[in-house]
């Protein structure tokens, strides 16, 4: 019976920088005290072309050079057990110790200085973007939406303060940056007056209603989303910026006591949240060419609302009886997601 692949457990390493690079120049030195050892112990079978007597410092002195050269020749080794020691002992440690080093060099030196300008340059063209400020379940699920109805995670900017909680956004291909989005220089710092919009999950009310007013003190235009738990902090939320407040439990609580009374009213209602389902909502400017039809002439979907000057327009009201320029349309859309 064959056997079924399975997946290696990862985690990522808790030692410091510090503390890895000790670790490999123990293993280097390692290598070359073994190699010093053997080659004293059976220095009879190495030949010095220079005085003919073989020391503990021809033996370092041969040892380092046939470890990170080919050698130079003054010092060679004449018997079997030697040639072979060499052969295949030395040049091995030879090739790990290069390679060791230039790994070193590449993870710890070149690479970080290269993210680091890379990170830079993209921070500094920052525009158009979407930030998160929190990446809890919410943030991620957000995200996760996002990505899957085609937004490019490299316009995504996550915000956290938690380094681990980030590693999981980073994996997403969103930019990310460890910081407390409540404080100016934070938002400062991922551009938010050049932003398209922000959604706001951090996990308790008061802190989503500060990082929300804070953001709208920066960015007077943004559209923010922003999620709140307790029904009482809504309002705060509006008065402190948000365009939007979610309130998942209440979202939730709907749901669950549409299913008490109907079969089928709340997953039809996540097909619409959902670009998973083969249906979704959709919310688009009017165009020219529908200027002047109702609402229930739509090509695209089943109009549903028209938002003009502020104010919100059911499709059964005289006003959908004619789009106007400038009207917003909430429409049901097909997706094709499903078959």
């Amino acid at each position: 019976m064959a056997l079924l692949p399975h997946s290696t457990l990862k985690r990522k390493s808790t030692l410091p920088v510090w503390v890895s690079i000790s670790w490999r120049v123990l293993a280097v030195i390692g290598m070359f005290v073994l190699a010093i050892g053997v080659h004293w112990f059976d220095r009879s079978g190495l030949r010095d072309n220079y005085d003919g007597h073989v020391s503990f410092a021809d033996v370092v002195y041969f040892t380092m050079i046939s470890i990170t050269t080919v050698g130079y020749g003054d010092i060679t080794p004449v018997t079997d057990e030697a040639r072979l020691f060499d052969a295949l002992v030395v040049t091995p440690i030879r090739i790990f110790a290069v390679l060791l080093f230039i790994g070193t060099a590449y993870n710890f030196v070149l690479k970080r200085t290269w993210d680091k300008w890379r990170m830079a340059v993209i921070q500094k063209n920052l525009t158009g973007h979407i930030i998160v400020a929190g990446y809890g379940t919410t943030g991620a699920e957000a995200v996760d939406e996002l990505i899957a109805r085609g937004t490019d995670p490299g316009h995504i900017v996550v915000i956290d303060c938690v380094a681990e909680t980030l590693e999981r956004a980073r994996d997403c291909g969103c930019n990310i940056l460890q910081g407390d989005a409540t404080r100016d220089a934070t938002l400062e710092d991922v551009k938010i007056r050049s932003a398209a919009s922000m959604i706001v999950s951090a996990g308790r009310d008061d802190t989503s209603v500060l990082i929300t007013l804070t953001a709208r003190h920066l960015a007077p235009g943004l559209r923010i989303s922003t999620v709140i738990k307790a029904e009482d902090n809504e309002l705060p939320a509006r008065a402190a910026g948000a365009t939007t407040v979610i309130n998942p439990v209440s979202f939730a609580g709907l749901l669950l006591a549409n299913s008490c009374k109907s079969q089928h009213i709340a997953d039809y209602m996540m097909d619409l949240a959902s670009i998973d389902g083969p249906v979704a909502l959709a919310e688009r400017a009017v165009t020219p060419a529908e200027v002047g039809q109702p609402l229930s002439a739509l090509a695209t979907g089943i109009g549903l609302r028209i938002f003009r000057n502020n104010e919100m327009f059911g499709f059964f009201t005289p006003e959908a009886n004619a789009l106007q320029p400038g009207d917003t349309i909430v429409e049901v859309i097909h997706t094709q997601a499903k078959g």
